[in-house]
């Protein structure tokens, strides 16, 4: 499941609110916890806002 705080990084990526470092730093942070499925559904969700 994706937690809240996974959640929060998306919106922000998607508002444009980090630097291309900070979102890959704090990626880096979460991505070890989470499932293949998970990874698959945040690539979905953001592949959606960078086709916009």
């Amino acid at each position: 499941m994706i937690t809240k705080e996974v959640n929060e990084w998306i919106r922000k990526v998607e508002k444009g609110n980090y630097s291309s470092w900070d979102i890959m730093e704090e990626f880096a942070n979460f991505s070890k916890y989470l499932t293949r499925e998970e990874m698959k559904q945040i690539q979905l969700r953001l592949s959606k806002h960078l086709k916009k």
